[in-house]
């Protein structure tokens, strides 16, 4: 998330931020960083609304939920399948359907808006505001208490329940609608049909539900049962109903994910598991929800799915389970590729080699001055660095070396007034100044921005060990990462990994979830970005625990990105919504656009760049690849004729190299007859990159995904003729034996690129 509306953004920092103190400087081995804001510069906003207790740990920002910790009058919450609510007149929940959309762009976006919901509010007492009560990996608790009266839901991704805990009195429900009951053969049971979808109310044994009106009900508790749970049914028939009223009183109250990476099988396994309380009765098992991610292709719950639920997501099936279990291949990659040889164009990648090192100090900082552009100008760098020591320029590569040391540790020692970062412990967030996109000021993208940075010094470290050195610079590399991937829970340091969600299998990035839509993410791509660099630093620090972390986040998220933004099975995208991919995804709609431009070319290869050796999960499927692509040119076509041209409009060709390194991944020979030598560059890009990345595939061959190693490090290739490429990269210190699962065996010296053709 690159922009949002700025000016209702900072009326609310001027009600909940502080002022900035001194700028204490701390050392952490050669770096500084800052406990404030430099100077004039703004902090971070505080997260007020959360108890006591949840104010001890760090904020959970960049959440699906993280609207509810910033703001006084929260945004609706998407849980899927439902939406929630916190206002002043109670608690809201809805069951969201299909709007679509038109737009300017002469396409349409596909909304599931939270409306027409139903009220719950507290007969006996007022409801406070909403603050966060407790947060598990895919569940929260919600307090709107005042005084010593209490009102607590509980709400969890996929769930189609709300549990609800009163300290006194009896619910009110207040419908939007006239709504009509239908039989329920527990009396503790009420359900409803409301403008035509399905409800149903559990209430304790006991409980009397009371019709105050037509649009207004009364849950009158007994004594010391001060509880109900609150559910939207994907049909009604009778068969639903009893299956929701059995799970109804097992109450979700704590959410766990794991990961364990098998290196030997190169596939991650993730494993779901709740725990319950039981209300009354004996069933302890609770009703998930589970994406499409989650139910597609996963024999451990086949035949165990019942309905489901139409979504912003595609299904989603409910399971009566505490948990399950998804396994997903890991699709690796290697930190480069070797050098490209006997090519007609190797004149040609010298040439362009030679020019790039004598602008490379320029195209390190092109566009911005913050830390975003910053991050994208030493990748860049440090890629045109690989290709100088692939080809056998080392003299190339060390002055390209030096010169990302350099522009790092010039950030990392803090002495500028602009260019440094500040930890706010209060808070648990690393910024970095000066603000750009809002990192700062609304705490977004702090997964893309500082994935840049991390996978930057992983790369140097393979070359320059001492320089990743804890007493150097290596302490503040894992300040940076521990902004973006802390597994510690309920730490007062940082959040759990403030990006991801566990649950839904991708990342967030707003900070503090503005906007009537839930939270969203544009760029997947540098997301996994973000991924490649926790997967290197783990390996060349040799930290195992961290590198699987990477991997399990790399893998998930790689799978959420052919599921939600390019629906490569079929099974998301409404028929209604014609372009071939999702550009921005939010809680409660899809689109296809970005935060800064309607222009086409842009929009498509926000989620393509950076491409780098790690993108090769991009080709997949060559033949979405190409669909992909050739969407473009209906789209460019479409774009010049409704007339929204800005004064200074960008290059016709913007971005040709992303999209002709996409291409390759589909057609090498094809993609380079695309490209253009003096055409436009994206800023993180280079010639030499681009022109390297494509002969090497014409070389290679497209990756086989069909090949596994027992390496964290390898990637496979084939020709058409059959014959295969086999690359694996040896991070550690001592050598290594690398066994692939069609049998051919590879071994690798410590700090090299191995290959076997």
């Amino acid at each position: 998330m690159k922009f949002l509306d700025a000016c209702r953004w900072a009326l609310l920092v001027a009600c909940t931020g502080s002022a900035p103190a001194l700028a204490q400087p701390v050392k952490l081995g050669a770096a500084t960083y800052h406990l404030a804001p430099k100077g004039s510069d703004k902090p971070m906003p505080s997260a007020p609304m959360r108890t006591d207790a949840m104010l001890k740990t760090a904020a959970q920002t960049n959440q699906w939920y993280s609207t509810l910790i910033f703001n006084p009058t929260p945004e609706a919450i998407f849980a899927h399948p439902l939406s929630v609510k916190a206002t002043a007149a109670g608690f809201e929940m809805a069951l969201p359907s299909k709007e679509i959309v038109p737009t300017v762009r002469r396409d349409v976006e596909v909304h599931y808006p939270h409306k027409n919901p139903l009220l719950f509010s507290p007969a006996a007492f007022e409801a406070g505001p909403a603050k966060l009560a407790k947060a598990s990996d895919w569940s929260i608790d919600i307090s709107m208490a005042r005084g010593a009266d209490e009102m607590v839901m509980t709400v969890a991704h996929g769930s189609p329940f709300v549990s609800m805990q009163l300290s006194r009195g009896d619910m009110r429900v207040r419908l939007p609608s006239p709504g009509s009951r239908f039989i329920a053969a527990d009396p503790r049971v009420l359900a409803l049909q409301v403008a035509g979808k399905s409800y149903a109310l559990f209430g304790p044994t006991g409980v009397v539900w009371e019709a105050v009106s037509p649009t207004e009900w009364l849950a009158r508790l007994p004594a010391g049962k001060g509880y109900l749970s609150a559910a939207a049914l994907p049909d009604a028939q009778p068969a639903t109903l009893d299956l929701f009223t059995r799970h109804a009183y097992a109450f979700i109250t704590d959410t766990r994910v794991a990961w364990a990476y098998d290196q030997a099988a190169s596939q991650v396994e993730t494993s779901f598991q709740a725990t319950t309380r039981t209300m009354e009765g004996t069933e302890q098992v609770p009703l998930l929800g589970l994406y499409p991610h989650q139910w597609h292709q996963n024999t451990s719950v086949q035949g165990k799915l019942g309905p489901a639920f139409d979504t912003i997501r595609g299904k989603i099936h409910v399971l009566p389970a505490n948990g399950f279990k998804k396994t997903n291949r890991y699709s690796s990659f290697v930190p480069f590729w070797p050098a490209v040889t006997e090519s007609p164009r190797n004149a040609e990648l010298d040439d362009l080699l030679k020019a790039e090192k004598r602008t490379a100090r320029r195209m390190m900082l092109q566009n911005g001055q913050g830390p975003y552009w910053q991050g994208k100008g030493i990748q860049r760098n440090i890629k045109l660095m690989d290709i100088a020591e692939q080809q056998g320029d080392m003299e190339g590569r060390d002055q390209l070396l030096a010169m990302v040391q350099k522009r790092m540790e010039e950030w990392f020692e803090g002495g500028k007034a602009k260019g440094y970062f500040h930890l706010d412990k209060k808070l648990g967030a690393l910024a970095a100044y000066p603000d750009e996109f809002f990192q700062v000021a609304q705490i977004n993208d702090h997964h893309f921005t500082y994935g840049y940075w991390i996978r930057t010094a992983a790369e140097i470290a393979l070359r320059d060990p001492a320089w990743a050195a804890k007493d150097q610079w290596g302490a503040m590399i894992d300040l940076l990462v521990a902004d973006i991937a802390t597994t510690e829970r309920g730490s007062s340091a940082f959040p759990f990994l403030r990006n991801f969600d566990p649950y839904e299998g991708h990342s967030w990035a707003s900070g503090i979830g503005l906007g009537e839509h839930g939270n969203n993410q544009e760029s997947s791509s540098e997301a996994i970005n973000a991924w490649v660099g926790l997967i290197l630093w783990g390996e060349v620090t040799g930290n195992k625990a961290l590198r699987d972390l990477g991997v399990y986040l790399f893998t998930a998220e790689t799978e959420a990105i052919n599921f939600y933004w390019f629906d490569i099975h079929g099974l998301v995208l409404a028929p209604e919504y014609k372009n071939v991919e999702v550009s921005m995804l939010f809680g409660g709609k899809y689109a296809h656009n970005t935060w800064w431009t309607d222009e086409p070319r842009q929009i498509k290869g926000i989620n393509l760049l950076p491409i780098t050796t790690a993108s090769t999960y991009l080709g997949l499927e060559p033949a979405y690849v190409k669909r992909n692509l050739d969407a473009l040119v209906p789209e460019m076509e479409t774009y010049r004729t409704y007339g929204k041209l800005p004064p200074n409009p960008p290059p016709r060709d913007i971005w040709q190299d992303v999209f002709a390194k996409y291409g390759a991944l589909a057609d090498p020979t094809a993609a380079l007859a695309s490209w253009d030598r003096w055409g436009s560059v994206e800023v993180g890009e280079t010639r030499t990159h681009a022109l390297h990345f494509m002969l090497s595939l014409q070389k290679m061959g497209l990756p086989d995904f069909s090949v596994r190693a027992d390496t964290p490090l390898y990637a496979v290739f084939k020709q058409t003729d059959g014959r295969k490429t086999y690359l694996a990269y040896n991070a550690g210190t001592s050598p290594i034996n690398v066994t692939f699962s069609d049998g051919k065996t590879l071994a690798v010296a410590p700090r090299t690129l191995g290959r076997l053709q």
